[in-house]
């Protein structure tokens, strides 16, 4: 029999990506890419692996570098728990304009004021 201390843990596999999807509270999906060559041709493929990842304090959203770790099963999909955000996306809020609005700001032929012929 193996005893272990209450403080001991395994160390588990910690992983950076980038959070792709938000699909529901407390949850996120990150995917992580990575290079490997053809088996063959030995060129160089991107590929990428997603994961669905549990957010305790819903801190992120799309497009932060993420660091994440393994944990045990929390739901049928989500094997994995967010650590820390490495690094937060450079976003701005995005806001609903209306047609008016880019009539207003961008110069057409209709919208420009001519000058009046002068006889």
């Amino acid at each position: 029999m193996s005893s272990t201390t209450p403080g001991s843990r395994n160390t588990r596999k910690t992983i950076i990506g980038f959070v792709t999807s938000r699909s529901g509270d407390k949850s996120i999906k990150v995917t992580i890419p990575y290079k490997t060559p053809h088996p063959l041709y030995h060129k160089i493929i991107n590929r990428k692996t997603v994961v669905h990842v549990h957010d305790e304090k819903n801190e992120t959203k799309v497009g932060d570098k993420v660091e994440i770790t393994e944990t045990r099963p929390l739901s049928r999909l989500k094997r994995w728990r967010v650590l820390n955000v490495v690094e937060h996306a450079v976003t701005t809020d995005a806001v609903a304009i209306t047609e008016a609005d880019v009539a207003a700001q961008v110069p057409t032929k209709t919208t420009i004021p001519t000058a009046a012929p002068s006889a």
